[in-house]
């Protein structure tokens, strides 16, 4: 049996990986000083928006809570090592016009932003990192490695995955500690031909700027569709948010701002316009939406909920356009001189916690790679159906979701 690599991405969890030899090409990783927008790592808003209804394509009518920019940077990092159609493959479906914006600028603003997020906040958890484990018997590319500790901030850890016990308690410990437990066994097996894991993590914690009251929350119907209605805790608060109806898309969305920069997008589409809304997201909808916000008294109805997502991103990928790197056509050796190395799968693992005051999330993904084989005061808002959501800090989409199911 030849040996694989694995891959896995964590929302408020790590991002696995495997990898092999590195190519002979040598990879350009100097940290220089320059005007990095970290729009250049945001370009993949659309990418979040499409991986959206690719996932939603493939599992209609259940919820769905992912982190975009954990499998983006993950995805980021892949392309440092990636080649020919299989870098250019990863690029496109990120957003990143190579005419536009040099390579080394797009992975610069990676890099600019994982340095934001690692500053401490008072007022709100959020982290982003990486990791990689690597087998302790391979040779793996430095220029590879390089561009990975500098460009990405990542934590390198020599594994023996000639014990696939202990690798997988050395790496599933690594991530339960970076997601505060939020995210145990991100990993089920490994198998003994496991060469590498590579690992991003994002970990998000907020309050709400303004409680829920506890006492305010009772049990109200959530109609799942027209034939199923379950009983929810709704909670209750009358309130200022940021509001707007937007007639084009058939929905309503409401701004609810956590303490610091954070905010959480609540997408109630009107009924029967679910798809409608969902296939009219995109980057421009979201920029006019923040654009026309106007602030609205409200009385407004939102569910306590948990979810977990667990996605085989392998499945789901292909649809935006990469493919290469899980078939014989993958072209990774920028990460080991090996050329048989592909990604046999990419699991995204993602936990929500919503409640009166605030909210926990959590997520990964990982991609293995192998050697082939109402008052009458304030306008009632009640999400008591199927709705989106979306948590954002500044303009970065940390998490997007939809809630069929509370």
């Amino acid at each position: 049996m030849q040996p694989l690599l694995l891959l896995c991405l964590m929302l408020f969890s790590p991002l696995v990986a495997t990898f092999g030899r590195h190519h002979r090409r040598e990879m350009k990783t100097e940290v220089q000083e320059a005007h990095v927008d970290t729009t250049a790592a945001a370009k993949s808003r659309d990418f979040a928006f499409d991986l959206y209804r690719a996932l939603a394509a493939a599992a209609p009518d259940r919820n769905i809570f992912f982190s975009p920019l954990s499998i983006s940077t993950a995805l980021a990092m892949v392309s440092l090592g990636a080649r020919a159609n299989t870098k250019a493959q990863i690029l496109e479906a990120l957003g990143l016009n190579l005419e536009e914006t040099p390579e080394e600028e797009f992975h610069m603003g990676f890099q600019k932003l994982l340095q934001e997020l690692s500053q401490p906040r008072d007022s709100l958890q959020l982290s982003l990192g990486n990791a990689l484990f690597m087998d302790r018997k391979l040779d793996f590319e430095e220029t590879f490695l390089s561009a990975v500790k500098k460009l990405y901030l990542a934590d390198t850890f020599t594994t023996n995955f000639g014990d696939p016990t202990g690798a997988l308690k050395q790496i599933n410990d690594y991530v339960a500690k970076q997601t505060q437990g939020k995210i145990v066994d991100l990993l089920k097996d490994l198998e003994p031909t496991t060469i590498a894991v590579l690992v991003n993590y994002i970990f998000f914690k907020a309050k709400w700027k303004t409680s829920f009251s506890r006492q305010s929350t009772q049990e109200r119907d959530f109609y799942v569709n027209s034939k199923t209605v379950v009983r929810v805790p709704m909670m209750n608060h009358e309130d200022l948010y940021y509001y707007l109806h937007d007639r084009n898309l058939s929905c309503r969305v409401v701004g609810v701002p956590y303490q610091g920069n954070a905010t959480a997008l609540l997408i109630l589409p009107n009924e029967g316009k679910m798809e409608q809304v969902e296939n009219g997201l995109n980057e421009k909808t979201l920029r006019k939406w923040l654009k026309i916000f106007r602030k609205r008294h409200l009385d407004l109805y939102f569910p306590k909920f948990s979810i977990t997502g667990s996605y085989q991103l392998e499945k789901v990928l292909p649809k935006l356009g990469i493919h290469d790197i899980f078939s014989s056509h993958a072209d990774l050796t920028g990460i080991t001189n090996h050329s048989n190395i592909q990604i046999s799968e990419m699991v995204h693992k993602a936990v929500v916690e919503v409640d009166e005051s605030g909210t926990t999330a959590a997520a990964t993904t990982g991609l293995v790679f192998m050697f082939r084989s109402a008052h009458l005061t304030a306008p009632r808002l009640v999400f008591d159906k199927p709705f989106l959501i979306i948590i954002k800090e500044d303009d970065r989409i940390l998490f997007s979701g939809k809630i069929v199911y509370p």
